[in-house]
């Protein structure tokens, strides 16, 4: 979450917004080629995208759409920077053809829009990179063309994604990271609660950007609301329109863990785990291990102590080959280790693991824990 306070900051133009398409193929291509990206079916989502290219080749729609199946690649893969260079040229060749269009007529519309989404979405990759110069230029620029777009169409639902985001995370972001105030020196008041309410129009009724706007609404819910009943009305609705997407598939488990549901959340993140081991696209090692420590702790909660020392082991196995940020995983998988061992009366093992918890880094206050259950351990043996 390093460059959360920047990335949601430069979510402010909406990914489908007013699409000013004329034939019904058009739009149809649009609509099959969106659910394709969120379903995670990239090819196909590029073989509809190119159709409307074709169809409409001076059209920015096309094009912008063909980069967002770049930018999904980027959001599901994660710490793979392998599509990053394709969505930046993807994004540029939007920004072109939005500048051939503005060049002949400075309020054209539909330029407006899709230049102001192309320089929004570049904004959030500069933001999440931490190239905060890159990413203020493009955010500001971005909601420039927002605003003159909202005045233009400010009854538009699929305009009302942008001035949702913007609304609710320029509130928030200042009082949850008081480094981002500077930032936001520039940019208008805002209001959260009018955000909230955007957001939900358009969830409920844009045409093109309402997957877009539950997203949004989940990620405020869980991220800055500690709200997890919304969170996860907006996420179950996603996870059940595009059960493939390994994004939505993450935050519906993580909502149960947040529930303790434990019979679900095992079955669920069971799911998980068997989609990292077949490779399913978006399910990596980093999936696989936060899969592995959550069936390891559901079993653990039904005391199913045996098998659980399986997954939790497993899971310190995986957590060894993926970057130091992820260590949180394989920390707390010791403690819960040894905690099995103790359960199961192997004292002297899960004394081994405490003592190893106490070298390791702390995390979650695992090196206090750690020592207290030793110490219960030390007296009774």
């Amino acid at each position: 979450m390093k460059a959360i306070l920047i990335i949601f900051l430069f979510s402010i133009i909406p990914v489908y917004s007013q699409i000013a398409i004329l034939s019904e193929e058009a739009d149809s291509l649009v609509i099959k080629g969106s659910d394709y990206i969120y379903n995670v079916q990239f090819d196909s989502a590029r073989v509809c995208f190119e159709d409307l290219i074709e169809l409409y080749p001076n059209h920015p729609a096309g094009y912008f759409l063909d980069a967002m199946v770049d930018w999904w690649r980027i959001t599901i893969h994660r710490n793979n920077n392998a599509f990053e260079a394709e969505f930046l040229k993807n994004i540029d060749r939007v920004i072109d053809k939005c500048d051939e269009l503005l060049d002949k007529n400075p309020k054209d519309i539909t330029a407006l829009f899709f230049k102001g989404g192309a320089l929004g979405y570049r904004g959030r990759y500069y933001a999440s990179n931490e190239n905060w110069i890159n990413a203020a230029s493009d955010g500001k620029e971005a909601y420039d063309i927002m605003s003159e777009c909202h005045k233009a169409a400010p009854g538009n639902h699929d305009i009302m994604l942008g001035t949702g985001i913007y609304n609710y995370y320029a509130a928030v972001i200042p009082e949850k990271y008081p480094i981002a105030k500077p930032l936001m020196t520039f940019l208008p008041v805002s209001d959260k609660s009018i955000g909230l309410f955007q957001l939900k129009a358009a969830a409920y009724e844009a045409r093109y950007s309402n997957v877009e706007a539950m997203v949004a609404l989940m990620q405020a819910y869980y991220f800055f609301e500690n709200d997890y009943n919304n969170a996860f009305f907006w996420i179950e609705k996603l996870y059940n329109k595009y059960p493939n997407n390994p994004y939505f598939h993450r935050y519906y488990a993580r909502c149960l863990n947040k529930f303790g549901k434990w019979n679900e959340l095992e079955e669920v993140w069971r799911e998980i785990v068997k989609r990292s081991i077949s490779r399913m696209e978006g399910y990596n090692n980093k999936t696989a291990l936060e899969g592995l420590y959550f069936v390891g702790l559901a079993l653990q909660r039904k005391n199913k102590h045996q098998d659980a020392i399986k997954y939790l082991s497993k899971c310190m196995e995986v957590a060894d080959y993926i970057d130091e940020e992820d260590k949180g995983f394989y920390i707390s998988a010791q403690f819960k280790l040894a905690y099995s061992y103790e359960m199961m009366k192997d004292y002297k093992k899960a004394k081994e693991i405490y003592k190893k918890c106490l070298e390791s880094e702390d995390s979650d206050n695992v090196h206090e824990r750690a020592q207290i259950r030793l110490d219960n351990l030390n007296k009774k043996n």
